[in-house]
């Protein structure tokens, strides 16, 4: 088990004697006895389709932004800054496996193939959930803080009360961790030897609280004495995470138990659209890792490696737009929910305490029609 327990400093910087690292933010790839073997598949080719993801995904964080300021969407969770975590992760993952996500995984819906019609409606508020989760083996994304863990540990345990040879991922925040729903997964997930990826994505901040303040230690070494195997990686080194992601996922598929990913990453812009990170961060944090930025990294070391910088870019950018015109399609064709919709699939049987609500509420808002016709 790949484990890295350097003496805790939280003042001291993130770099490759706390984590482990494949690809250096100049761009340099190193050695890395515990990681290498699980991407050694990937070649200068797929090394480009990832960087053309990240890509892809920045440009559909930085739309999804813009539509919020333009009162299009009611909220955003950016995710800028943690490409490599989503890409790195998304990618490593099979067509069975199930993914429980928090609000902040756009990047890795777009590695499940969600629409992006369906990734906007409940950031619109046009709809309650975004996607049917059994098309995509994907669950919606979730606000209640940590809450998808513990829906992810029961749906482990059943892939092994099953027999499955599937395995289940849950995605959340540093900020997480300190809830106890978390806790309380994971010791599930342990006791059943449950084939669950837990994959924090260790963002530094859990909106204005810094990570220093949460923990006195390593996320990770919190999960190990729950009993889980661990992994802490580069989470701005997106071959680190594939790497992680596929031992992980290898060793939950053996019945060995359930494994724990911390990837070190930041959160470049705000918690969400509703927040300012200026009344709380420093500029000079944000320098600092802006030079450590995922793209970047993976850009350098494919020039190293001889391969066309300017055509990988009009790649790129050329699915980043046709992305982003699908973007924009879907919020121009988006219908505004029914009076109706609110009281759908509340229940899943016909209910006639419910149906006695919606008939009020229509009755009620056709008090306000009946009024207005008065005054003319």
């Amino acid at each position: 088990m790949p484990t890295v327990s350097p003496t805790f400093d939280p003042k001291a910087p993130e770099g490759p004697d706390t984590y482990l690292q494949v690809i250096s933010p100049d761009g340099t790839r190193h050695p890395c006895p515990e990681l290498d073997e699980w991407v050694g598949d990937i070649d200068v080719p797929a090394l480009e389709k990832l960087y053309i993801d990240m890509a892809c995904i920045r440009r559909l964080d930085a739309e999804g932004t813009a539509l919020q300021r333009q009162g299009e969407l009611g909220l955003w969770a950016p995710l800028l800054g943690q490409e490599a975590a989503q890409i790195g992760s998304g990618r490593a993952l099979e067509t069975d496996d199930f993914i429980f996500p928090s609000y902040r995984e756009h990047g890795v819906a777009y590695c499940r193939g969600v629409n992006p019609h369906d990734l906007l409606r409940m950031w619109r508020g046009a709809a309650p959930s975004g996607w049917n989760p059994y098309e995509v083996n994907m669950a919606n994304q979730q606000i209640v803080i940590g809450a998808q863990t513990l829906h992810a540990a029961g749906y482990a345990m059943g892939l092994k009360f099953d027999g499955s040879a599937a395995a289940a991922i849950t995605y959340f925040g540093d900020g997480a961790t300190s809830q106890g729903d978390v806790s309380e997964a994971m010791v599930f997930a342990a006791s059943y030897q449950a084939p669950l990826v837990f994959f924090c994505q260790n963002n530094h901040w859990a909106i204005s609280e810094p990570v220093a303040r949460q923990t006195t230690g390593h996320i990770a070494d919190r999960a190990a004495g729950f009993g889980l195997a661990t992994w802490r990686v580069d989470g701005n080194d997106v071959l680190a995470v594939m790497a992680a992601t596929r031992a992980a996922l290898a060793h939950v598929r053996t019945g060995s138990g359930p494994a724990f990913i911390e990837a070190v990453t930041y959160r470049m812009g705000a918690h969400t659209t509703a927040d300012d990170p200026t009344r709380y961060r420093d500029a000079l944090e944000l320098e600092e890792w802006a030079a450590k930025d995922p793209l970047d990294r993976v850009a350098a070391h494919l020039d190293s490696l001889g391969a066309d910088l300017g055509e990988l870019k009009k790649r790129s950018e050329s699915a980043a737009d046709e992305l982003a015109a699908g973007l924009r399609e879907a919020i121009t064709t988006m219908p505004d929910p029914t009076v109706d919709d609110l009281f759908a699939h509340v229940y899943s049987h016909p209910h006639q305490g419910l149906e006695e609500q919606r008939e009020n509420y229509s009755n009620y808002l056709a008090g306000f029609a009946v009024q207005g016709q008065g005054t003319k």
